[in-house]
């Protein structure tokens, strides 16, 4: 199960309105790529315990549960769910009756569990949005917590490679 921690901070990062339905995989998942390390270029003490506990917390996949707290509300669905709705995302729904469901999707959104530093103010998260196969994007970004609320951190040199998009 995920950090109850990662609720309340993707729960901030969901607070403005979308201009589509959110839709996100009940599991966890990070690029592989990034969790070897390859992106992170932590060069404080704190970063390199981020990137620490980022890994450690995504070796296996984590499941979520309805508890987001997001205005506009959400759908969460299964590997199984998430998989058809992807591949009626790639074939722009021509199974009508089999994607019927997922007609107002635009992406489905992938999050993975937070890395932490010691102090738990600030973490690293990721988020992928799929819209197919080979079509999204995504990255690590850090977060940190000011005021009580999560929000996300200005990119620095740490996670400046972490992004990605794929374009149709």
């Amino acid at each position: 199960r995920a950090p109850a921690e990662a609720y309340e901070i993707y729960s901030a990062l969901y607070q403005s309105a979308l201009q589509e339905p959110l839709v996100f995989a009940e599991d966890s998942v990070t690029d592989i790529p990034q969790v070897n390390g390859s992106c992170l270029k932590p060069s404080t003490t704190q970063e390199r315990e981020m990137t620490d506990a980022f890994v450690a917390a995504n070796q296996q996949s984590h499941r979520w549960e309805q508890k987001l707290t997001i205005p506009e509300g959400y759908r969460l669905l299964p590997s199984s769910e998430a998989a058809e709705a992807l591949t009626c995302l790639e074939t722009h729904g021509q199974n009508a009756a089999r994607c019927e469901s997922y007609k107002q999707l635009r992406h489905v959104r992938f999050l993975g569990v937070p890395g932490f530093d010691h102090a738990h103010t600030r973490a690293l998260v990721s988020v992928v949005r799929k819209c197919g196969g080979f079509c999204g994007s995504g990255g690590i970004f850090v977060v940190e917590k000011t005021g009580g609320r999560w929000r996300r951190s200005e990119t620095t040199d740490f996670t400046r490679d972490c992004s990605w998009v794929y374009e149709r």
